[in-house]
């Protein structure tokens, strides 16, 4: 799998952990920086590891700040990105099986080591229960992310013109 990693200066040491067990695990890491711990601004590294992520130039992306919630916000603004924070492996699995999401968004500062790479390894390897013939799989999950899709599809514009949200014809 292709991979897109991103930080800034709190993620750095993280990411850098991260980064050598996916390499060990076969995948492909396409390392967008922060490269040091240098004070940095955010949005510079992660909104190309998220371009890259909705161009399907990668099949997934993994991005790491101080909390993760900056990483998630500037993420979902891309359309194509599902981008979940997850503090537990509990989240992870859910944000995956349930969601599909394709973006984990890890807070450097709020987990430890340990903790981060079982959230990375869960999210790597749980399958979506949406997926035709998942184990244990249900319609359910598919309707539910398909409807998620489709409001990303719709873009802003769309979402905010009453006469479209109300219902009527655009």
């Amino acid at each position: 799998m292709r991979i897109a990693m991103a930080n800034d200066h709190a993620g750095y040491p993280m990411k850098m952990q991260i980064k050598d067990w996916l390499v060990g695990q076969g995948h492909e890491v396409v390392d967008l920086g922060t490269h040091d711990e240098a004070a940095c601004d955010l949005p510079d590294f992660v909104l190309p590891a998220a371009l890259s992520l909705g161009r399907g130039e990668v099949d997934r992306a993994i991005l790491v700040d101080g909390v993760g919630y900056g990483s998630a916000m500037i993420a979902n603004k891309v359309r194509g990105v599902f981008a979940a924070v997850c503090q537990d492996p509990f989240c992870a699995e859910l944000a995956r099986s349930h969601s599909n999401t394709n973006a984990l968004c890890l807070g450097g500062k709020i987990i430890g080591p340990v903790l981060a790479m079982e959230i990375v390894r869960v999210w790597m390897t749980t399958g979506w229960l949406g997926e035709p013939g998942a184990p244990g799989g249900d319609e359910k999950y598919r309707r539910r992310v398909e409807k998620v899709a489709a409001i990303d599809a719709r873009g802003l514009r769309e979402l905010t013109d009453p006469q479209v949200v109300a219902g009527a014809p655009s």
